[in-house]
């Protein structure tokens, strides 16, 4: 119901955004009401919002309006002559590098609503993102997305066959890989844990034990970008369910947040680990399940080198949906008004 006698202070915000989700980790996308974001490129807006708008990331992602493990994405002006648009990736912590199951969902959601006009069965979308240029795919039928795939940025193996002694846990055995972001791999089968919904609490523990005591251990460094050295999350690799299936993922990151996907930017780390260990070769497909039992499929097409590392070039997809359209009042009155969370 429409409420005429209401009306936001002068001094207030209204945001516009669209909602989707990418095998259940959702996705706010925010399309409208923001303030100017000044900057030359992605990073440096997104280091703008962080430093003077860090409040709307807050107000968004956080309860009333959000919640513990909800993820949003910024759009903004292009800064290379290929993209489309500019994006970058918000959570309850804070900023990520780059985020698979987004650039999924954003691409499925920003096609079928008609805010990027692409035509075709197979469009190409091109977005900058922190972590660099981002190619994706749209697959349409009866002129609806049913499947995006995008070409991943260069991932690689940081550390491999390390161990840390972790408060509460004792020793592990764990790997390094970057896929967009920098991840610890731990195996799930060696530490005795049930990568299901009934252990979702022991996941969000020790996957920020794991983090935390990895991070003490080990220094983080991007080979060309200072902002994306450091440490994202865990991600505990177990058997997947379903025996046509290669393997189950659960990710662990920010501040104890959940993924519910297989993690796109996880399993291009994945991917990249596999090829260092000569365990699949360019090309081989693995279908890879999320703690919900959702899917990604992975590939890598290419090998390169990325400064001092021997990388490969993910081939990542998956399915999305839209959940929805929002205006969200953010009121200078309310002595909540930049939410609050409970983790």
């Amino acid at each position: 119901m429409y409420i005429p006698s209401w009306q936001l202070p002068d001094d207030g915000l209204q945001i516009q955004t669209l909602d989707a989700h990418t095998g259940g980790e959702p996705l706010r996308i925010i399309t409208g009401g923001l303030p100017k974001i000044p900057g030359k490129n992605v990073l440096e807006k997104r280091r703008y919002f962080r430093e003077h708008l860090d409040y709307i990331r807050t107000a968004l992602m956080w309860e009333p309006r959000g919640h513990a493990d909800m993820y949003g994405a910024v759009l903004t002006e292009p800064h290379s002559q290929e993209a489309d648009f500019g994006v970058f990736f918000i959570h309850n912590e804070g900023y990520s590098t780059m985020c698979g199951h987004a650039v999924i969902a954003l691409a499925t959601a920003l096609l079928e609503v008609g805010i990027l006009e692409k035509p075709g069965e197979n469009p190409e979308i091109r977005m900058d993102t922190p972590a660099g240029l981002v190619s994706a795919t749209a697959f349409r039928k009866n002129g609806r997305v049913h499947k995006v795939a995008f070409r991943n940025v260069p991932s690689f193996v940081y550390a491999i066959d390390q161990t840390v002694e972790v408060p509460g846990i004792g020793r592990i055995s764990y790997d390094i890989a970057y896929g967009g972001a920098f991840y610890v791999y731990c195996d799930a089968h060696a530490l005795g844990i049930d990568l299901t919904e009934s252990h979702y609490g022991q996941l969000i523990d020790w996957g920020r034990r794991i983090k935390y005591a990895v991070r003490e251990q080990v220094e983080i460094h991007h080979p060309f970008e200072e902002d994306l050295s450091f440490l994202y999350g865990t991600i505990f690799v177990g058997t997947a369910h379903d025996s046509n299936h290669h393997s189950r993922n659960v990710c662990i990151f920010a501040n104890g947040e959940v993924d519910r996907s297989p993690t796109g930017t996880g399993v291009s780390g994945r991917i990249a680990l596999h090829i260092t260990r000569k365990e699949i070769d360019l090309y081989q497909s693995l279908t890879i399940e999320s703690i919900l039992g959702s899917l990604m499929e992975v590939e890598a097409v290419e090998r390169l080198n990325y400064g001092d590392y021997d990388a490969v070039i993910p081939r990542v997809s998956g399915s999305a949906h839209i959940t929805g359209a929002h205006t969200f009042y953010i009121d200078p009155n309310d002595p909540l008004q930049k939410g609050f969370i409970f983790r």
